[in-house]
């Protein structure tokens, strides 16, 4: 066999943004929905790092009619000069040429959410179109691209008042990089994303329009309060142990007294079990935690024992108090911002700096510790339900214990009502979570017994989000789940001892159904958080109808899948339809083909956006208070449209 030739020639070099369009998800991590919201994300912070250096007071954010999107704002406007080196303005350099901006070294900012400096030219170079207007020294300065490159010189077309400056960005995603069944923008995903920045950046003002027909809308958002005001939204619909949020800073400077660091704390405890602690750095979430977090969490431990012992909270005899303990019910914001921050973890959201950690302890010693000395009130409160949290904690670590012990006897440590599959490769098994045992029985016998594994719930399981640790390790049906994965629970969960890499919530398509999901992902969201971070859940959709006629069978998982079937059968003919109002209906033949064979079925996946949305989701389901849950129903009632009562 001749050998072919690989010498220079065949070394490809991507010239300027190139790179970019050939490869868009190694910038933006995909060309679906999500990476078209990152373009607008990317302008954002461009113009939040104007804000964290004091530049710029408001953000305007525009969905045009036609998809494209306008980025504003009042800061000091992109430099439209010459560039020595580059030999062309400024602002081509920044809209073409990647890692290039005043984030590396030079005097333009001391602190930056920017991680690579690839933000606006990225933007640039995937869309059809962009034109930037720039407003300094009283000129307006424009230039337009295409695609990343050029159309035009950046020509003055008017003038501004001397002391008005900033940037407008203007462009459409090209619909030849971005999916096109998910080429769609979320007026929702985007105010999420902005309320975050508007908290974390105290004053600054970010406006969103959607000017879409028919989805016509603006909002405003605006914290004077910053961080504190954010602690308050995580406890909105919570009952609270102390009315007032506690909140310090601290800062660190160089030999030279240049601003390294600063951090903002902000915590206020519920009576809840749930602990919500939200970390970040230069305006980026730290989802994996890091120096900060460690930080926080040492000095939070150590603060509250000592002063449970100053004042005999806890007796000469007594354990101390643990971190689990003292976090019960907690939440909390830290946001540090800091110069060159080193981002660690597979997803880069785990801050690396050590002499954060320092600081962020020194801030909650002596801002907590103070805190608690002028406040015994709220003080013995919270040093009262840390010590609850303690008693429940040690009755769970008992109940644990015997499960353990139970299970060392059994000749499995297995559940018994758990049908496994035959291979042992977690990746390729799948474990479907039934309701009830009829149901169970049909996809037990319905199922690929090489691949797939039942689990059938009897009932309703526990509330997760009115109950303690103790209880749920008392519940039957959450322990049986718990032994069927073998990853363990809370902080001692373990992805790699995963059972099954998919997890199907397989219920009745009827309100008893979609209370049991609801349940479910609960106990999932509050307690194996990264079972739905690392997309281990899935909600398998059986289907609603089955129409017949004669030898004709066809099913539909939707009313307009059925008004389609009839259409194309036509009513006259009236065939025979049969709404499923639960899966023990189904036979096992039925249920496999429907719901079960990888082939045909559809399953819906279950992702989490946005942590804290999602945790003010579930406490309004879930927990105490009622009203926040009957406003959810009023405003959501119109998409509800099988529900079957």
């Amino acid at each position: 066999m001749e050998h072919e030739t690989y010498d220079a020639s065949q070394i490809q070099v991507l010239e300027g943004l190139e790179a970019v369009r050939r490869r868009p998800g190694m910038y933006i991590g995909s060309t679906d929905q999500r990476g078209l919201h990152h373009l607008i994300t990317e302008l954002v912070d461009n113009s939040i790092d104007e804000a964290m250096a004091g530049f710029c007071k408001n953000i305007w954010i525009t969905i045009h009619r036609d998809m494209s999107i306008t980025v504003e704002d009042d800061g000091r406007g992109i430099p439209v000069d010459y560039h020595e080196k580059m030999g062309k303005s400024a602002l081509e350099v920044a809209l073409t040429v990647l890692h290039a901006g005043g984030k590396f070294g030079g005097s333009g900012y001391k602190v930056s959410g920017g991680l690579h400096g690839v933000g606006v030219s990225v933007v640039n170079a995937l869309s059809e179109w962009f034109i930037a207007e720039i407003r300094r020294d009283g000129k307006v300065y424009r230039q337009t691209y295409c695609r990343g490159n050029p159309t035009s010189e950046v020509t003055i077309i008017g003038a501004c008042d001397a002391g008005v400056s900033g940037t407008k960005e203007t462009y459409l995603a090209d619909p030849l990089v971005f999916d096109a069944e998910t080429y769609d923008y979320s007026f929702d995903t985007i105010a999420a994303r902005m309320r975050v920045l508007s908290y974390l950046n105290r004053g600054v003002s970010i406006t969103i329009t959607d000017e879409r027909e028919g989805m016509e809308k603006s909002d405003t958002f605006c914290y004077e309060g910053g961080i504190v005001e954010y602690v308050r939204y995580l406890n909105k619909n919570k009952t609270l142990l102390h009315e007032k949020p506690i909140y310090f800073s601290a800062v660190r400077d160089d030999d030279e007294g240049m601003r390294m660091a600063s951090v903002e704390v902000a915590l206020q405890y519920n009576d809840g079990y749930n602990e919500n602690v939200f970390t970040f750095a230069n305006n980026i979430a730290t989802t994996e935690g890091g120096t900060h977090l460690v930080g926080f969490r040492s000095a939070l431990t150590r603060v509250i024992n000592d002063y449970a012992r100053k004042f005999n909270f806890l007796k000469t005899n007594d354990a101390n108090l643990s971190g689990e303990d003292v976090r019960e019910g907690l939440a909390a914001i830290i946001s540090v911002k800091l110069v060159e921050p080193q981002f660690e973890g597979q997803t880069k959201t785990k801050l690396g700096n050590a002499y954060i950690r320092n600081l962020v302890e020194s801030a909650v010693n002596s801002g907590l510790s103070a805190f608690m000395e002028e406040n015994p009130n709220i003080s013995r409160a919270i040093i009262d339900k840390c010590l609850s949290a303690s008693r429940a904690r040690e009755a769970a670590r008992k109940a644990r214990e015997l499960t353990r012990r139970k299970s060392a006897l059994d000749s499995t440590s297995l559940p018994g009502k758990l049908a496994d599959c035959q291979e042992k490769d977690p990746t390729l098994c799948e474990l479907f979570i039934v309701e009830g045992d009829s149901a169970g029985g049909s996809a037990k016998m319905g199922r690929d017994r090489r691949h797939q594994a039942i689990l059938p719930l009897r009932g309703k399981i526990l509330n997760v989000e009115k109950a303690r640790i103790d209880k749920i390790f008392k519940n039957n049906e959450i322990m049986a789940m718990i032994t069927a994965f073998g990853a363990g629970i809370d902080e001692s969960f373990d992805p790699l001892k995963l059972r099954y890499h998919k997890i199907i919530c397989m219920t009745d398509a009827d309100v008893d159904g979609s209370h049991i999901r609801t349940l479910l992902l609960t106990f999932f969201y509050r307690h194996m958080r990264k079972l739905i971070e690392e997309g281990y859940v899935y909600i398998a959709q059986p289907p609603l109808y089955k129409i017949s006629r004669g030898k004709f069978e066809r099913y539909a998982y939707t009313d307009e899948e059925l008004d389609a079937v009839l259409d194309e059968i036509g009513r006259e003919p009236k065939p025979t339809i049969q709404r499923y109002k639960g899966l023990g209906e189904m036979n096992a033949e039925q249920l496999w083909e429907t719901t079960m064979d990888p082939e045909s079925r559809i399953m819906l996946k279950v992702t989490m956006e946005d942590a804290i949305e999602a945790d003010a989701v579930f406490s309004d389901l879930m927990g105490d208070n009622v009203e926040p849950r009957r406003e959810f129903i009023y405003e959501n009632a119109k998409f509800a449209s099988n529900l079957d009562v």
